[in-house]
């Protein structure tokens, strides 16, 4: 085991005053990939933003790269510029005035190294090209892209994702993952990610954790999703959706 990264015990949040997420505990270590699964309505979304401090826990801490997050989700700007989180919608609409190399450039590099930074990152995404297209104009896996060279173009140590495939076509999703591979490899990325994809999850993944409501299983994948386990995470006839992926780099 290396060092602990992301460390969450008994985690509870409440929405309209009900239980979404109950007594979750759980630790990510550095440099591995996690996936967070469970059926729609499972509270996945809600976690990941309750550890990420962007709305309150009614129970529970979290510590993130060591520091505590703090009761309203506040988090030392050292240690909150570390970590990337892309949400589950991210699609502009109507005509952004904004190319991709200036929304690259707000993801945080001093003004002196902007352009060098941002043809770095783009360069890394394979975005080579797009410097001056608006975000509007993008297709949905450039967009993607576009969002990876937003988190790769300062150091940083957490890359947190909700559901970065959907909106994909089948290629697309395959893209996205083998470059997130590869960005997670060579960035030494911690990741979080939420994910549908159980075939992605046993290929790419490292652990798993099984969320409806509270934290039904964790572990490697072949530990963690096998038909036992998925049934009772799902329900009884679930039928995992097959996804028709190209080989994975190893």
């Amino acid at each position: 085991m290396g060092e602990t990264i992301l460390e969450v015990s008994h985690l509870s949040v409440c929405r309209g005053g009900q239980p979404v997420v109950e007594d979750v505990s759980f630790a990510l270590s550095a440099e591995t990939d996690t996936a967070l699964v469970g059926p729609n309505g499972a509270g996945k979304s809600t976690l990941v933003q309750a550890l990420l401090g962007l709305i309150p826990r009614q129970g529970g801490s979290v510590r993130l790269l060591g520091q505590e997050l703090g009761p309203r989700g506040q988090l030392p700007v050292a240690v909150r510029d570390q970590i990337a989180y892309l949400p589950q919608l991210f699609a502009p609409t109507g005509p952004l005035p904004l190319t991709v190399a200036e929304f690259v450039a707000l993801g945080g590099v001093p003004w002196r190294q902007r352009r060098q930074a941002v043809a770095r990152a783009l360069a890394l995404c394979g975005c080579q090209g797009l410097e001056r297209r608006l975000l509007s104009e993008l297709s949905a896996g450039q967009l993607k892209r576009v969002l990876l060279a937003f988190c790769v173009v300062r150091p940083r140590r957490v890359l947190v994702l909700d559901e970065a495939q959907a909106g994909l076509d089948a290629q697309a999703a395959e893209q996205f993952h083998n470059l997130l591979f590869d960005l997670r490899r060579s960035q030494g990325w911690t990741i979080l990610q939420v994910s549908h994809d159980l075939d992605m999850v046993r290929r790419s993944c490292d652990r798993v954790l099984c969320l409806n409501r509270r934290l039904r299983c964790q572990g490697a994948p072949a530990q963690a999703l096998t038909p036992p386990q998925l049934e009772r995470l799902y329900g009884k006839g679930f039928v995992p959706y097959a996804h028709h992926h190209h080989s994975v780099q190893p």
